[in-house]
């Protein structure tokens, strides 16, 4: 079994009366983490998916709670978003029955972080689980090993099933895309005037990792007004399929202000988008990938080690630019990535004149030192 970072987190909390919540994208593994840290203890399943489950929890009352839970010490209720007004029934679970603790999983920030976070306010603990990270990946198979299959994994990605199952990657990536990915999205099709555009805006969005992002531009490719764009990219968001990186700004006025980039939380899942699983030496797009891999790792990283990190990009109007930027406790660092260690690369005169930063070139030799940084000033 893959060993996830997070379980010693959960295990220090699990002794508590808060909720334990752990949020993340479908088929990660949030279910299998679960299970581990409950085993061997008195758990109540209830799985979100099953329509029974669903109507027994929903507009529930304590009493009927009461019967249902019985002496169960643990409550682990799975993909939890899929209840109606879950908020109000895990809020009387944690408040009205004190001898069990209550675990939840879900897989829509949208529609779970909507129904709890007033309900639970005070109550929960929140965590989110992301596909395997390349620290858990190398305990895993070994450092030889992953270094041998780097770039297979620029290709494929992390998600559990697709490392295990070696051969498969393809056709489970494929699966995950054309089902899972949009299951949660789906889910809320009423409020979807087109939903035929998701899988169009993904697709422009998976083209441009690396780049800014206009709304506008997509909306004009796939035929749709900027506001449609706007409010289904913040579906994807929170349905944990991308994630945004906002552009730094202080004090230039050539600086660019609003713009902002997204990238996957996989690159398998990138690339199942596009349908391109062509190995590193065939691809035109090796800096895409390379960028998409460091930034979503760099983000697991950053909340498995509960570290409050800023994270940014910088560009001018004049095309100068850093590819990532981080900015904590008062320190600003920034990152170049290039995948070829002998790429030639320049910090933009403009950019050392206005920030006091550390400066780093990120590449194939030495990118373990920004994944799992053990010296302050990497």
């Amino acid at each position: 079994m893959i060993q996830r970072s997070l379980l010693k987190e959960l295990q220090k909390r699990i002794v508590g009366h808060k909720a334990l919540i752990v949020l993340g994208p479908r088929q990660v593994g949030k279910t299998t983490l679960l299970r581990e840290l409950m085993s061997e203890k008195d758990v109540l399943f209830l799985n979100g998916d099953d329509p029974t489950v669903q109507s027994l929890l929903a507009n529930v009352n304590t009493e009927a709670l009461r019967q249902l839970i019985g002496k169960h010490a643990f409550v682990f209720i799975d993909e939890a978003q899929r209840i109606d007004n879950i908020g109000i029934t895990l809020k009387l679970i944690t408040d009205q029955i004190q001898t069990c603790q209550l675990i939840v999983s879900g897989s829509s920030a949208f529609e779970l972080r909507n129904a709890t976070n007033e309900p639970l306010t005070g109550r929960k603990w929140e965590y989110q689980l992301f596909p395997i990270s390349w620290t858990e990946f190398e305990a895993y198979v070994g450092f030889l090993k992953a270094e041998q299959l780097l770039e297979t994994r620029l290709i494929y990605g992390f998600y559990p099933e697709v490392i295990t199952q070696f051969g498969e990657e393809r056709e489970i990536l494929i699966q995950l895309s054309e089902s899972y990915l949009y299951k949660d999205l789906y889910a809320v099709g009423a409020k979807l005037k087109r939903p035929e555009l998701l899988p169009k805006i993904l697709q422009a969005l998976a083209y441009q990792v690396g780049n800014e992002v206009s709304h506008n531009e997509i909306a004009q490719l796939i035929g749709a007004d900027n506001q449609t764009v706007t409010n289904y990219i913040d579906l994807l968001i929170k349905s944990y399929v991308i994630f945004p990186l906002h552009s730094f700004s202080r004090n230039l006025r050539n600086e660019i202000k609003a713009k902002k980039k997204y990238y996957f939380y996989d690159n398998g899942i990138r690339n199942a988008v596009i349908s391109n699983f062509s190995p590193v030496s065939m691809r035109n797009d090796i800096g895409a990938l390379w960028e998409n891999f460091l930034v979503s790792e760099k983000k697991k990283h950053n909340q498995y080690q509960m570290l409050h990190a800023n994270t940014y990009f910088w560009r001018t109007t004049g095309q100068q630019e850093i590819d990532y930027l981080e900015e904590m406790d008062g320190h600003l660092k920034a990152y170049e990535f290039k995948w070829n260690p002998n790429a030639k690369w320049r910090v933009p005169k403009t950019f050392l004149n206005a920030y006091q930063a550390q400066v780093f070139k990120i590449d194939r030799s030495n990118f373990r030192s920004f994944l799992t940084p053990t010296d302050a000033n990497i």
